[in-house]
């Protein structure tokens, strides 16, 4: 394989000098051997092509995803286990290390070792996965690491969007006229966009909770019986807590990633893919509503633009903008943007619960250091019936005090609005 990375991969890799990696955890209760960990990676790495590649640039400076038969198998770091909050120190160190090694992949394993208890962080760069492909890979590594005979079917790689896409999608000139168009004005918009705000030069911070099993409980039921999702009243319960914590500060738009193979039947559930179309959801309009009406009229909005979205087009369309990339990350690092969180809610992670060797005690929601100036993200996932937060941002645009008071608001809201009749 030798292809350039698409544009939504392209914009996570960001440049060879910049980490942005993704952490996800796993705690385990038990033995967990070093021969059955080693052999569990080595499978991944042979069912998945990006794990065995690297990226390498050429004589433009254009990255390209380069397989390579010398590439190490990939490696394994301990570390001594010294308490239960050992992992969110770990996943801030995988944030900033960057995958350059010459020969080594683009997939590495934190094992946080105690005589009982252990962490697996695995951690990948994130132009290679979204937390559809990481909840494959993890799933993946605790089946082999349980039961190491287990066989993977490997998948080929793609060398172009267009090849990936072939049987259900076709560009015309019409099309490509108009995303040209487009690129134009992108430019243009980049151009004469004023930084007026630096990169942070701040601390990148992680805040963790879950809830317990009778609030998850309550919450979904409470959402169930309202005919609205978990996740609207999520996003309404956090961006009315921005607006009570931030005031005039808080913008009242929510960013939700919407997994790109809801649209596309080539990308497989157990395939790494990095590109994750948004819809962007605003309280603007309804101050003055209730809270229930509020999140019915977000889940509306949500559904429509899910459905008028082109996501075959865009794949294809967006490629264009490859010229504008540099712009494009220049205004992710310097302006503030115009959305208080991007809240992506994972859902029940389909990930066994069970197992021979050893116990999985928990799994928590996956966590990402983003180098942006608004690198406000919520991460959200339910494991043994328990709903899980990552909230992640850099204490430069969002003081860590702040986040710590948008949480709390947050719950509350939901423990006052939506949990408490069901507790």
């Amino acid at each position: 394989m030798r292809r350039r990375l698409i544009i939504g991969e392209r914009i996570m890799y960001v440049n060879a000098e910049t980490a942005l990696n993704c952490v996800f955890v796993a705690k385990i209760k038990g033995t967990v051997l070093m021969g059955n960990l080693r052999i569990a990676l080595a499978k991944i790495q042979q069912k998945h092509p990006l794990l065995r590649a690297r990226i390498k640039e050429d004589d433009a400076g254009i990255p390209h995803f380069v397989s390579g038969n010398n590439l190490s198998a990939i490696p394994v770091r301990t570390v001594t286990r010294i308490g239960d909050e050992d992992w969110q120190e770990q996943s801030k160190i995988e944030w900033k290390t960057l995958f350059d090694g010459e020969s080594l992949p683009l997939a590495r394993l934190v094992w946080i070792k105690g005589p009982e208890v252990s962490e697996l962080l695995l951690v990948c760069p994130h132009c290679i996965c979204d937390g559809t492909g990481f909840v494959a890979l993890m799933s993946e590594i605790l089946r082999l690491l349980d039961h190491p005979e287990e066989e993977l079917l490997p998948y080929p790689a793609f060398n172009s969007i267009e090849e990936l896409l072939s049987s259900s999608f076709t560009s015309s000139t019409a099309k490509v006229l108009k995303t040209k168009v487009f690129v134009v004005l992108a430019r243009l918009f980049f151009l004469f966009k004023s930084a007026k705000n630096k990169h942070p030069k701040g601390e990148a911070y992680l805040l963790h909770w879950k809830l317990e099993e009778p609030e998850t409980s309550a919450l979904a039921a409470a959402c169930k019986d309202a005919g609205l999702t978990v996740h609207a009243a999520l996003c309404v319960a956090f961006l009315e807590a921005f607006k009570l914590v931030r005031g005039a500060k808080a913008q009242g738009k929510v960013i939700c990633p919407v997994d790109v193979r809801h649209f596309v039947e080539e990308i497989k559930t157990d395939a790494l893919f990095a590109f994750a179309p948004i819809a962007e959801l605003s309280l603007s309009g309804n101050k003055d509503k209730d809270f229930w009406t509020k999140a019915r009229e977000l889940k509306t909005e949500l559904k429509k633009k899910i459905a008028a979205m082109k996501v075959h087009e865009l794949l294809v369309m967006s490629e264009y903008f490859h010229g504008a990339v540099d712009k494009m990350l220049e205004h992710l690092k310097t302006t503030d943007g115009g959305h208080d969180i991007t809240l992506s809610n994972m859902g029940r992670l389909k990930i066994a619960e069970d197992y021979d060797s050893f116990e999985l005690e928990t799994l928590y929601s996956p966590n990402v250091g983003f180098p942006w100036r608004n690198a406000n993200t919520l991460v959200v996932s339910t494991f043994k019936k328990r709903m899980d937060f990552t909230f992640l941002s850099n204490d430069s645009f969002l003081p860590e005090e702040e986040a710590k008071a948008i949480r709390d608001q947050a719950m509350e809201l939901l423990r006052t609005h939506v949990m408490l009749s069901y507790a």
